[in-house]
């Protein structure tokens, strides 16, 4: 009968700690996501704070650029061209490099996730 209580006994602990660590990895999990929600709601915010201020921000320069250029010029709707030219420029450098940038978006995330 010794033995029956001994499994008894170990299967009753056995069974305590699997709820605890059922309890504690559905804590862990609850914490880990709101971790990574928070993180990416954060992340989201300032993206939209800062770029849209940065985005008033070039309009503004773009406008200026462009009419200093026509000034130079003699030729204000030249100017507006030339700005134009450079600003698809710029975008069709950026567009060659989207997969540098999608790698390096890649990257940061990932350290961000998987370590902490």
């Amino acid at each position: 009968m010794n033995i029956f209580e001994s499994v008894n006994e170990a299967s009753k602990t056995i069974t305590n700690n699997g709820e605890t660590y059922i309890k504690k990895s559905q804590e862990y999990y609850t914490l880990k996501v709101f971790q990574q929600l928070s993180i990416s709601i954060s992340l989201v915010t300032k993206v939209l704070v800062i770029g849209g201020l940065l985005f008033i921000a070039l309009v503004f320069l773009a406008f200026a650029l462009a009419m200093f250029i026509g000034n130079s010029l003699g030729n204000l709707a030249l100017g507006y061209v030339i700005t134009a030219c450079i600003f698809l420029l710029v975008t069709g450098v950026i567009y060659l490099k989207r997969a540098f940038i999608n790698n390096m978006v890649i990257k940061t995330l990932s350290i961000k996730f998987f370590n902490s």
